[in-house]
Order: C-alpha cells, then structure tokens, then sequence
C-alpha cells in the first residue's frame, strides 16, 4: 500500500521525458567518490523518471550495511521498502507539500537554484532503523522545469537520536546563500512554530559561526536587523544567550 502511494506521488511530481544531458555531472560526481573518504554520508544520482539510481557512492555500505548493487538493482521502490512504516504517511505528506509549494510558489527561473531535505528512519543491514536526513538538488529538469535528476545526499544518524519529521526547500541566493522558503516540522514541534524563515535561516548561519556582519552579507540584510531577529528568536526560544541556542540546536540535531 505504502509503495504504491509512492509511486502515485513521484510520477505526480515527476512526470517527464527521457534526458541524457546530465552524463557530465554524474560522470565528475563518480570521478569524486574515487577519492571521498568513508563516512557517514553517502550520495545518489536519482532518476525519478524511472525510480532508479544512476549511481551509489561506495559510503553507502559503510553506513547502513548493504550493497549498492542492490540498490542499482533494486531501485527506488527497495529503498523506499526499507523506511519506517511509522514513517511514511509523514513523509509522503512532506514530499507532496514540497511539490505543491514548488509548482505554486516557486518561478520555473528559479527551479535550477532550488534546494530540499527531509528526513525519515531506515532499516539497514543489521535489522535496526537509524535516522537519515537526505538533502536533494535538482541537476536537470523537464520542458515544464519539473526535476528529473537529481542529486541526493544522505547523512545516517544514531537511531537513538529522536527526530521529528521535517521538509524544508530551499533557494540559492545571488550571494550563494540558501535562504530557507518553506518549512514544516510534521511530528511535534521542537523548534517553535513561532520562529519563522528568515530566523531559521540565521540560526542556521549562526550554528554555522557566522557573525551579525557576515550574516547579513549573505541574507542582503542589514546587521541591525539580524540583531533584531536574534534578539526575537532568543526571547521565542526563552533563552538567554546565543550560545544556549546553538548548543541545544545541536543536542537536539534539528534539521533546518
């Protein structure tokens, strides 16, 4: 039932027609894995056109155990087979808000610049579900600028870390900063409801060491109004100081 709801999705959002001109990228993307170190983030090129993966970096066994020929194999409905059942209604929702939210909201010039995660659990080789957040840029789209190929990064978390669900997209600015457009958190609420995009987006720059000066750079604010929002997110949050939020941000790995 839940493969099938799924598919409906993915063909719903990704109804396209065959390309070959992303053969550049994916061939320099395979160059690059040859010298990537293990870790606990491994990358797929996705085909959403037919579910299957163009190419599985060689992380993918050191971080959940199994082979990347069954996944090439396999495609895209095995992969999905594997996510918690628990998980998927809150994941399907995720997905078609952000597809809903794109074809509305977003211009098709600004597609190619267009940047999305979300996160579910995923049963790996031992049996045990751990926590992958997956982030996915578009590399090429159809003649209705819907993505086709797609870039996916996946970063697998110790199952023990409790984590809501939560889609978020993304635009690349013309200072190559993201700045967050959409949002939402479908289980319970850790970061407050109140906090809003532009805040999340410094409290993203902010874990990331970046200053008052440096943040309004990238955002194309001022730096008295990131003071303004970072005095607001401070009283939302009910904390006193910046380095209060950052660490209980990172104890409790939300995604922004």
């Amino acid at each position: 039932m839940a493969l099938t709801k799924i598919k409906k999705i993915y063909s719903k959002i990704f109804d396209s027609y065959g390309c070959n001109l992303v053969e550049k990228h994916i061939s320099k993307i395979i160059e690059l894995d040859e010298f990537l170190p293990y870790s606990s983030t491994f990358f797929c090129v996705t085909n959403t056109q037919t579910l299957s993966f163009e190419y599985i970096s060689k992380n993918l066994k050191s971080c959940v155990g199994l082979s990347p020929s069954l996944f090439r194999e396999e495609g895209m409905r095995y992969f999905w087979s594997r996510i918690h059942p628990d998980d998927i209604d809150l994941w399907l929702t995720g997905l078609n808000e952000l597809m809903n939210y794109t074809v509305n909201e977003i211009s098709l010039e600004d597609r190619s610049r267009m940047n999305y995660t979300w996160n579910f659990r995923f049963k790996n080789s031992n049996e045990e579900y751990v926590n992958i957040i997956q982030n996915t840029t578009p590399l090429e789209f159809d003649t209705q600028k819907k993505p086709i190929i797609g870039l996916a990064h996946y970063s697998v978390l110790n199952s023990n870390i409790k984590m809501d669900i939560c889609a978020s997209a993304k635009l690349l600015n013309l200072n190559d900063e993201y700045e967050t457009m959409y949002f939402n958190n479908f289980s319970q609420k850790l970061l407050t409801d109140g906090i809003s995009n532009r805040e999340r987006d410094i409290v993203r720059l902010l874990v990331l060491n970046n200053s008052s000066k440096e943040i309004a750079k990238k955002l194309c604010i001022s730096s008295n109004t990131v003071d303004t929002h970072r005095r607001n997110i401070l009283k939302k949050m009910k904390i006193s100081t910046t380095g209060e939020l950052i660490g209980m941000l990172k104890m409790n790995k939300i995604v922004l």
